[in-house]
């Protein structure tokens, strides 16, 4: 994906139940990508989400746009 560092994040709502993704910002406005990881498994893949499919993800979350499994 890049040679550069990832600065990788959970979200402060999550809680240590094992079904977390962490996501790595810094790359968003120099690349326009968001990675994304299993926070169970740091080493394993890695999924690069564009910068604006990433924001409407937040953005639909946050309206609830999601049903809840």
């Amino acid at each position: 994906m890049t040679t550069e560092s990832l600065h990788w994040f959970k979200s402060s709502y999550s809680s240590d139940g094992g079904q977390c993704v962490e996501v790595a910002m810094n790359l968003a406005a120099t690349h326009g990508t968001v990675p994304v990881r299993d926070s169970k498994d740091t080493s394993g893949p890695v999924l690069g989400i564009s910068a604006t499919s990433f924001t409407a993800f937040v953005a639909g979350v946050k309206t609830g746009e999601f049903s809840v499994i």
